[in-house]
């Protein structure tokens, strides 16, 4: 859906004066500027959305990204305002900075249970991703074929469908209507010139777990190397690459309350591997590029933090996460909760509201300072609906009308009582004037012409 930008000006929202006077007519609408507009493509119906200004910050959006927690900000400041050096110099203003580094590499390697020299640091998750898939496919060039599965980040899925361009074939596994892998459709898409599997251990969406270690199994029995895009799990439940037998695992940093542009991928040692980025000896000569030595120590500091506090999530943003999931299903008709309950991120739940547009409430979740999400946000700006749902066999109407909450530390039962509070008039609202009522329940239409309207996108994996 796209959406035209709030103005107390109507020829800034492209309306006319008679166009503004009907919109007042309906229920809560009292001025031009109360009003936000989204519209479908061709044949569209007008919603009107009432627009406040937030009062307070309510985040539920954390497996789009995390707030750089205070303990990280100061851990990093000495690496931008004193210590900012090269580490490869030969002197030592630089070179110093090669402790820090090793710190930091020790820190990560224990929150994904590997050994330092398995860690390779990168940019992001999906550097990460496309390290360990381009790595496979130039270790065993004869080999053209690929596993995934349907559901996995676009971080992949678009490596994938790149690679098909190429002449490779890709063989995306389905997943069953609670978003869950069945080992057996791994067990019978292997080939004989399978290079890689490549499966998420958290889907970003819905939470719902794939069991790794039992598809890490199946691929090395026949010889063929795993990776795991694992950026959703750490500081949520414990992370052991060694224990999965997974030979590369993705994270960033941004997900764990660390800043963004940084990330790892693990490399089982005997794993054989091909840098992506070609360049300088950094990383042992598997990642070309400067060190970014500040976002190192902020990600070492992080993972720290995310042991320390796994007790936590499991225990009170497990609880939180609960409330808010079932007093929403108990207590809001025509909700649904899209995928398997457990095994789950203890953070995560995407919920169905049937006869709504969710791009519709989040816009109205935005003006009361509450963030949640659709989908992914690499995804945002997509008139699709979404590929996980479609893939756990949604309608497209039904995946439109999803929406994901993610938590973390930083959220509180105030939080959550926010949410619950407004959440029920909201949903109320937007069904007034679902294009899904009866046609018996008419309401008022708009002529069906374009407006001249700035398209921001939505807001922010």
């Amino acid at each position: 859906m796209l959406h035209a930008s709030v103005s107390h000006h109507p020829r800034q929202c492209g309306f006319d004066s008679k166009e503004l006077d009907r919109l007042k007519t309906y229920p809560g609408m009292q001025t031009p500027g109360d009003v936000l507009l989204a519209r479908r493509k061709p044949g569209f119906i007008m919603s009107p959305v009432i627009v406040m200004n937030p009062m307070k910050l309510c985040y539920l959006d954390n497996n789009a990204t995390t707030r750089v927690a205070p303990e990280v900000v100061e851990a990093m400041l000495p690496f931008l305002r004193e210590d900012w050096g090269n580490p490869s110099s030969l002197y030592f203003f630089g070179n110093k900075l090669a402790k820090p580094i090793d710190e930091a590499r020790d820190r990560v390697a224990t929150l994904v249970g590997a050994d330092p020299k398995e860690v390779i640091f990168t940019s992001c998750g999906t550097e990460s991703n496309n390290s360990a898939i381009r790595s496979a496919l130039r270790i065993h060039p004869e080999k053209r074929h690929i596993i995934t599965s349907a559901v996995e980040h676009s971080a992949v899925l678009n490596v994938c469908q790149d690679l098909e361009k190429q002449g490779y074939r890709v063989t995306y596994l389905p997943v069953d209507n609670q978003g869950r892998l069945d080992p057996a459709e791994l067990q019978g898409a292997l080939q004989p010139d399978t290079a890689l599997v490549t499966l998420m251990l958290a889907n970003n969406e819905t939470g719902v777990l794939f069991p790794l270690a039992e598809l890490a199994s199946i691929c090395h029995h026949h010889s063929v190397l795993i990776h795991t895009d694992a950026v959703q799990v750490p500081g949520k439940l414990p992370l052991n690459a060694a224990q999965m037998g997974i030979d590369f695992l993705s994270l960033s940093a941004h997900k764990l309350h660390a800043p963004k542009g940084i990330g790892l991928l693990y490399a089982r040692r005997k794993a054989p591997f091909h840098p992506f980025l070609l360049g300088g000896h950094q990383e042992r000569g598997r990642r070309g590029g400067t060190e970014n030595v500040a976002g190192m120590v902020a990600f070492g500091c992080a993972a720290e933090l995310a042991l320390s506090r796994l007790s936590e999530e499991n225990s009170r943003v497990r609880a939180l996460r609960d409330r808010l999931e079932s007093t929403i299903l108990n207590t809001l008709p025509g909700t649904q909760l899209n995928g398997a309950t457990e095994p789950r991120l203890p953070n995560t739940t995407n919920i169905r509201f049937d006869g709504i547009e969710s791009e519709a409430l989040l816009l109205m979740f935005d003006q009361l300072g509450i963030c949640a999400s659709s989908g992914s946000a690499c995804t945002t700006g997509s008139l699709e609906p979404s590929h996980v749902l479609s893939a756990m066999g949604l309608t497209p109407a039904a995946a439109r009308s999803s929406i994901r909450f993610s938590l973390s530390i930083d959220n509180t039962e105030d939080d959550v009582d926010y949410v619950l509070q407004h959440l029920p008039g909201l949903v109320q609202k937007l069904r007034a004037f679902s294009p899904a009522r009866p046609p018996s329940e008419s309401r008022p239409r708009f002529e069906e012409k374009p407006a001249t309207i700035n398209l921001p996108a939505a807001h922010p994996r």
